[in-house]
C-alpha cells in the first residue's frame, strides 16, 4: 500500500438497510496521522462524526479510536463506537475473546459484545446528571413550542461523553410534531452544559418501538440540526428512565430518524446483575476503498 493511502470504510449505522441510519467514515491504519490531520479528514468528510483507528496502548483493548466531528474530537460517541466495531470485524479482524470487543477510546475502555443476526451492542458508559432547574420549564415548553412535555419526568443533562439534555413529551406523536424555537432553547441547553436536546416519546403498545426518538443539535449557522441516529443520547435516555424507575422493563426499542426520512433503530437490555445497560443496532458497509492523504 502506498504511503499516501489507508484503508477507509463508510458504514450506515443503527439501520441494515443502506441509507436509512446515520453514516460514519472509519479510518485504518492512523497512527502516523496527527490531530491537525485527523481534523482537517472530518471536515473534509462533513458527516457528523469520523474515526480513527490506531493502535491500542491499554492491553486489556482490542483496538483505539479517535472520534472527531467537523469541529473537534470527542471522548466518546455511540454510533461511531458500533460503525468502528462493525467496519473493523468486516475488515477481517478477530477479536481477542469470541462474540466480545473492547475498544479504548477518550472516555476510556467500552465493551462490545454481538447480538443475534450480526448486530453488536456497547455498554453504556456512566453519565453525570445535571437535573434542568425547575424555573426553566415553562421557558423549555415555549422553546419547544409544545404543551406536551411530561415534566413529572424531570428533565436532565446528561453527559456521557457526548451532552444531552433529555426531555420526555406523553407520546411518540408529540415527539414527532416538535418544530422549536432554535433562539430560545439555545440559552436552555447551555443551563446543563449541553448543545443538543434528545426529545423521547413513547409509542402505543402495538407501535413501531417502545419510544420515538429525536436528536436536535442547536446554535451554528443552521439554528437546528437533526442528527439521524444517536447511540450516545440513547444510552443517556436509558440511564435516565432507569433512575427515574419508568424502564418500560428489561429491554425496549427506539425508533429514531424518521422526520428525515430514515429508520433508525436501538435495542436496549439492562443487564441489573452485572449493572450494565447494552445499546445495540446493526450496521452496514456502503463505500469499502483506501483514502488519499496529502
Amino acid at each position: 500500500m502506498s504511503a499516501h493511502t489507508v484503508r477507509f470504510k463508510q458504514v450506515d449505522v443503527f439501520t441494515a438497510v443502506p441509507f436509512k441510519g446515520n453514516p460514519l467514515a472509519v479510518i485504518f491504519d492512523a497512527d502516523d496521522l496527527d490531530t491537525a490531520q485527523m481534523k482537517a479528514i472530518a471536515r473534509w468528510t462533513n458527516l457528523s462524526e469520523t474515526t480513527f483507528l490506531v493502535k491500542a496502548t491499554d492491553p486489556a483493548a482490542d483496538y483505539r479510536v479517535r472520534i472527531f466531528t467537523t469541529e473537534g474530537e470527542l471522548p466518546f460517541a455511540g454510533h461511531p463506537t458500533l460503525g468502528t466495531a462493525h467496519a473493523l470485524l468486516a475488515s477481517g479482524y478477530q477479536p481477542k475473546v469470541p462474540g466480545k470487543l473492547m475498544q479504548q477510546c477518550g472516555a476510556g475502555l467500552v465493551e462490545l459484545k454481538a447480538l443475534d443476526g450480526g448486530a453488536w451492542a456497547f455498554a453504556a458508559p456512566r453519565a453525570r446528571v445535571t437535573p434542568l432547574p425547575a424555573d426553566l420549564y415553562p421557558a423549555l415548553a415555549d422553546a419547544l413550542r409544545t404543551d406536551a412535555v411530561d415534566f413529572s419526568a424531570p428533565p436532565c443533562g446528561m453527559d456521557n461523553g457526548a451532552p444531552w439534555l433529555v426531555v420526555r413529551v406523553n407520546s411518540a406523536a408529540a415527539c414527532l410534531a416538535i418544530e422549536p424555537d432554535a433562539a430560545a432553547l439555545a440559552h436552555i441547553v447551555e443551563a446543563v452544559g449541553t448543545h443538543g436536546l434528545a426529545v423521547y416519546g413513547p409509542h402505543p403498545a402495538d407501535g413501531p418501538a417502545t419510544y420515538e426518538v429525536r436528536c436536535l443539535m442547536v446554535g451554528g449557522s443552521l439554528g437546528i440540526g437533526e442528527d439521524p441516529v444517536t447511540g450516545s443520547a440513547n444510552a443517556a435516555l436509558a440511564e435516565l428512565l432507569s433512575a427515574q424507575q419508568r424502564r418500560p422493563g428489561l429491554a425496549y426499542t427506539a425508533r429514531q430518524g424518521t422526520v428525515l426520512g430514515r429508520a433508525g433503530s436501538v435495542s436496549v437490555e439492562y443487564d441489573d446483575a452485572a449493572g450494565k445497560t447494552w445499546i445495540g443496532g446493526s450496521s452496514v458497509t456502503i463505500v469499502d476503498g483506501t483514502f488519499r492523504l496529502p
